[in-house]
């Protein structure tokens, strides 16, 4: 296991998002579970994902040794876009899923790399090796999948100092009255349907700049 200390350089932040911002190899939502899980104390004591930072406290992060890949490797095709020794750049077509979870376990993204390169990052664990990033299942595009913990830092990084752009093109129902806008809003699940997302009065700060 590998044992992260921080001390406490500010007060008022969620304990989640302030481990989060602190180690850059860790994702908010891997955190909260790592809390869930005991993994994380401040002064020596367990807390809830909640908890609000204070100055010097000091904060014990425990991350377990990442587990054996277990997902089955599948011989399925991949419309590769760029790979070096760091990473593989790869356009994901509509209809697959990124990776296995409940109902979908077979036929993924994660499947086909793995027959693809056995040789992934492993932070995000068993079931998301090598992924920093995700698209929605019926979305087509680019994902950037790193082969090494050290990619996937720096990758995961860039994206969490909004250094890395994104670009979609979608079609729309209705009439769009401007040629160009901005939509701006706190973005989290929707309450009534948990696979829609919606603007929220606890979601995050989004941005998005569209062209019609």
């Amino acid at each position: 296991m590998d044992l992260k200390t921080i001390v406490c350089s500010k007060s008022g932040e969620r304990i989640d998002s302030y481990v989060a911002n602190s180690l850059d190899e860790l994702s908010r939502s891997y955190v909260q579970k790592l809390i869930d899980e005991g993994m994380v104390k401040v002064n020596d004591k367990l807390v809830k994902p909640n908890y609000k930072v204070k100055i010097d406290d000091i904060i014990t992060v425990g991350i377990p040794e990442p587990v054996k890949l277990e997902v089955k490797a599948e011989d399925i095709k991949l419309d590769i876009l760029y790979e070096d020794d760091d990473v593989i750049v790869v356009n994901k077509p509509q209809g697959m899923v990124v990776h296995p979870a409940a109902g979908n376990y077979t036929g993924t993204l994660v499947n086909a790399l793995l027959y693809h390169c056995t040789n992934l990052s492993g932070i995000n664990g068993v079931l998301r090796p090598g992924i920093v990033h995700r698209i929605d299942k019926d979305t087509s595009g680019v994902l950037v999948v790193a082969k090494n913990d050290m990619a996937h830092r720096n990758l995961a990084k860039q994206i969490k100092e909004h250094t890395v752009n994104r670009r979609y093109i979608a079609l729309v129902e209705g009439v769009i009255k401007t040629e160009c806008g901005t939509v701006e809003g706190a973005i989290g699940r929707n309450p009534t349907d948990r696979k829609k997302m919606d603007i929220v009065q606890n979601g995050k700060p989004a941005i998005t700049h569209f062209k019609v």
